[in-house]
């Protein structure tokens, strides 16, 4: 059983910003952060995110909690398998009561990558291939370079390492087939793959031994998901930070070149691929993205379908153009680092590569296939904002040369306030969020009114009295920035007496319409209830 202070002490390291922003896109919003819930299909976001109370809302399906709760629900895992999960990822020791260690296969990777390091220092082939592709000492060492000599050697060394086949398979440093278990890399150069706090969850590897497949990530694991990672972040996370600009390149060697080359917020996608399980990561810093990849053919296309999805991402940005044939390793090489600066400087903006791509594809002096242009390129603008999708409206016009009426834009933004509903009470909620919030108001509160008092909100005071402050319906409260709680002694007296005087209001409609009580138990009733109002109104906080 995991240490209920371990577990304390591991949340007050989290920060829920990070935790959630690892898993979907967060954009800021005031004080808050708002996504696309990704509990439930919505279009306009109504997932919010508290940096300051904590805590995530999503103000449509309900769900609500804190950053365990998110990793939970997100993965569906036990509150045990949550909490080892973002120790695991944030390098945090847990303790445990009956004395179990914490399970982490990580450390395997970890020592592996020890053990890689130390085959590369006595492998002349492998250095002299570093070597001449321009790879500094100083670049093996930060970038934790290495090599994975004979499966024979990598199987001894995991089994005097005491290893088990089911963990060694676990974190993909091992396969099986026919004949039995191999090492998954082999007489490769290894290039380690980790988390943005830094901690290895995978390799990558490139041949030295003419294997078919030049380059070879890590599996998907339980660590390793490629969709999600981006090589080298972690070391080039506070440039990125600093020079609010990201670099995206498509190998490993690129990466490291231009980081020798002064580009130190430079990281590359694991294979060419980017999805939009990236974007998180992107939006960390809120850099403009620059996509660097190959000039070849492989290059321009992965380039086109990341330009696809971060135009309709709204990411500021472009695509680095380079000369035929070149890519940014070459460039570095060839000691064109100045020429470099230049492209990274002034790249194409994504809309614009995204609509260039699709006219060059076509031949405009055919009229079908220039309507099929058209027909492409209108397709694409509908993913953009309306005011982005406006401005390459005439960029449009003018490549294809077509008449401005032609074109026209349906897409529109849908306003909604999802923090609004017919039933909602601003006043008692507003009591509510004092009773969880302010802790010595909260007596007062109870002294002068109930939950059943409450005409919309009931059952959220009553939640609130039982301290059930983790319900959904109370993290919404907590979170929703348009309900203020109550700040001074003055202020609570003169909301309670407005609550009071809107309550025998309403108890005062019902008396009227009463036919059960002597007329003279009523005339006195109705004189009371209205002397209570008329009191309360003044300010002065009385009760039946």
């Amino acid at each position: 059983m995991i240490n209920p202070d371990s577990i304390e002490a591991l949340k007050s390291q989290l920060d829920i910003v990070d935790v959630v922003g690892n898993y979907i896109e967060l954009k800021k919003s005031g004080a808050n952060f708002k996504a696309i819930c990704p509990f439930h299909d919505e279009k306009t976001p109504s997932f919010v995110v508290s940096p300051a109370k904590q805590i995530y809302h999503c103000f449509s399906c309900g769900a609500g909690g804190d950053s365990l709760k998110f990793v939970m629900e997100h993965e569906k895992l036990s509150y045990p398998e949550a909490i080892e999960k973002l120790a695991s990822n944030y390098n945090f020791s847990l303790s445990y009561t009956s004395g179990k260690k914490q399970s982490d296969n990580s450390k395997i990777l970890e020592d592996l990558h020890a053990f890689y390091k130390k085959e590369l220092a006595t492998n002349r082939v492998a250095m002299e291939y570093l070597k001449s592709r321009g790879i500094s000492q100083a670049s093996i060492e930060r970038f934790g370079i290495a090599y994975a000599p004979s499966s024979q050697a990598t199987l001894s060394f995991l089994r005097s390492s005491f290893v088990s086949a089911k963990d060694a398979l676990d974190v993909g440093v091992m396969a099986s087939g026919e004949g039995g278990y191999y090492a998954r890399f082999i007489e490769r150069i290894i290039f380690p793959i980790a988390l943005p706090t830094g901690k290895i969850v995978g390799f990558g590897g490139r041949t030295l031994s003419g294997n078919m497949a030049k380059y070879l990530n890590s599996p998907q694991t339980k660590l390793f998901n490629k969709s999600r990672l981006l090589y080298a972040y972690d070391l080039a996370s506070k440039s990125i930070y600093k020079k609010r600009s990201i670099i995206i390149a498509e190998g490993y060697i690129d990466v490291i070149m231009l980081h020798q080359a002064g580009f130190d917020n430079t990281v590359a996608t694991l294979g060419t691929a980017l999805t939009p399980d990236h974007l998180p990561l992107l939006r960390k810093g809120s850099p403009s993205v620059i996509m660097a990849y190959d000039s070849d053919q492989a290059g321009l296309d992965a380039a086109m379908k990341a330009s696809r999805l971060l135009a309709s991402h709204n990411f500021s940005g472009g695509v680095a153009i380079f000369k035929s044939g070149y890519d940014p390793a070459d460039m570095v090489s060839s000691g064109l680092s100045d020429e470099l600066r230049e492209i990274f400087t002034t790249p194409k903006p994504f809309a614009s590569f995204v609509l260039d791509g699709i006219i060059s594809s076509y031949n405009l002096r055919d009229p079908l296939q220039k309507e099929s242009a058209f027909g492409e390129s209108m397709e694409f603008l509908k993913t953009l904002s309306p005011i982005v999708g406006e401005e390459y409206k005439k960029d449009l016009i003018s490549k294809l040369g077509i008449d401005p009426s032609l074109v026209r834009l349906t897409n529109t933004f849908v306003s909604r306030n999802t923090n609004t509903a017919p039933n909602r009470d601003t006043l008692e909620l507003t009591l509510i969020k004092t009773v969880l919030e302010k802790e010595a108001f909260a007596e007062t509160i109870l002294d002068v009114i109930e939950p059943s008092m409450m005409m919309f909100h009931a059952s959220q005071m009553q939640k609130a009295l039982s301290s059930r402050s983790e319900d959904s319906e109370l993290v919404g409260i907590l979170i929703d920035d348009d309900i203020k709680s109550i700040d001074t002694q003055d202020e609570l007296v003169r909301e309670l007496a407005n609550f009071l005087s809107r309550h025998y209001e309403r108890e005062l409609k019902k008396l009227t319409m009463r036919t059960d009580l002597p007329f003279e138990k009523k005339v006195y009733e109705i004189r009371r209830y209205k002397d209570l109002i008329v009191r309360l109104k003044k300010g002065e906080l009385v009760i039946v």
